[in-house]
Order: structure tokens, then sequence, then C-alpha cells
């Protein structure tokens, strides 16, 4: 007589152990500031965020560009004033067209001026953070830069949108032409003498000049006249 064939179900089949999720690496980050008590602060302070690792600094322009396309970081921490040499919005504009996107630039800074923000987004600033920021808002700004979304601080926002809502009158021929006097570095009183103005007609224009273009330098005015090609 045969054996009888076992009958009944067979079990459960044997549940395969989960699998653990990858660790996803640490975004690679080149700070740049002319100032080395600076950078040794954010590199301390970075070195307690998780998922991110400084991977090389930067004293000045000419510095990040060639780091940036050396070590291919994911984003470079970019102060805007650098001292002598290039400035921070001239080496975000060669980092971020060198890398075709590659590199995201975020903009750490104390300077909030209509033009210090427009002149760092046209050059292709991924975001644009204020120093005085908690260090929970940059570790997520830096993480936001890395996958290419843009951060803006709060004030910054807020003259952003002030700007698109109530954008500033154009230039009026007489203040192009004090600008273009102020681009070959004339005093106020040579301006008014080539124009024939008086000097206080000139400092009243100058003034127009300085909130028109949101600045408050005359540095700064033949930045933005250049910038935005006011200039001829």
């Amino acid at each position: 007589m045969s054996r009888a064939e076992p009958t009944g179900n067979p079990g459960p089949e044997p549940v395969p152990a989960p699998q653990a999720a990858p660790t996803p690496q640490p975004v690679r980050l080149v700070l740049c500031d002319d100032h080395a008590v600076v950078r040794a602060g954010l590199r301390a302070l970075l070195g307690s965020a998780e998922g991110v690792e400084v991977v090389g600094e930067a004293d000045s322009g000419e510095e990040a560009v060639a780091l940036a396309a050396k070590l291919v970081p994911d984003v470079v921490l970019m102060d805007l004033q650098l001292g002598a040499g290039m400035d921070g919005v001239e080496a975000t504009r060669r980092i971020t067209a060198g890398s075709q996107g590659a590199v995201h630039v975020l903009v750490l800074t104390t300077y909030d001026t209509d033009a210090d923000i427009t002149r760092a987004i046209e050059a292709g600033a991924t975001g644009y953070l204020l120093k005085a920021e908690r260090p929970e808002e940059l570790f997520t700004a830096i993480h936001s830069a890395a996958a290419g979304r843009t951060t803006l601080s709060a004030p910054v926002a807020h003259r952003v949108m002030a700007r698109m809502r109530s954008p500033r009158p154009g230039l009026t021929d007489r203040e192009r032409d004090i600008l273009g006097q102020l681009a070959r570095g004339l005093t106020n009183r040579d301006i008014a003498k080539a124009l024939f103005l008086s000097e206080a007609t000139v400092k009243t224009h100058l003034g127009r000049i300085y909130d028109k273009l949101g600045v408050d330098t005359r540095s700064g005015a033949v930045a933005v006249a250049k910038e935005q090609r006011l200039l001829p």
C-alpha cells in the first residue's frame, strides 16, 4: 500500500528581510568668503549639519571659480563683497555658466539692497540668504539649493515682491547724463561744471538716481547701470 501524500496548506512563504534605505550622499559644498574668521565659523557650524560636507574654501571670487571647476560641488556658498578683484556676482555668473547648471550658488551675505539682490539673481544664484538667518534656515537652504530649489530670506523675498508690484520709474535724460559723468569718476563739482548745473542740483539728481536703482553709493549706482546697460 502506497504512503499517502501530505495534505493541507504548505504554510506562509518566508517574508524577505526589509532592505535598508540607501544613505543619501551629503551635499558637497564650497565656502567663499574673504574673511578667514567667517569661513572658520561657517565650517564649524556646517560640521554639525546632517548631510553637508565642506569640500573646499575660497577667499576670493577667482579662487571660487577655480575650485568650482575643479571639485564640481553641489553648492557654492557665496559672499557678495570679496575685497579686491572679482566680486561674488561675477563669480556666480562664471560658476553657473561654466558648470552649465551643475553647480548651484547660494548667496550668503549681509547686503540686501535691491541692486545686490537683482544682480545676484540675474547672475544665476539659486538662492539669496542673509547672514542673520538661523542655522536651521541655512541648512535647509543648502539642501534646497543642491536640489535646484530657490530659497530667499524673508526680507529678500519681501523686497523682490515689492519691486515687482511697484517697479521704479525709469531714469530721465538728465539723470542719465549725470550717471554717465558719475561713471567717468567725476566729483559732484566736476559734474556740475560739465553739465552747467549747481552742485545742489547734482546732489538732488543723485538722490533720485540712487532711489530708482536701489543703491546707496556712487559705486553701486555705476555697477547697476552697467548691469542694466544704462550707460552708453
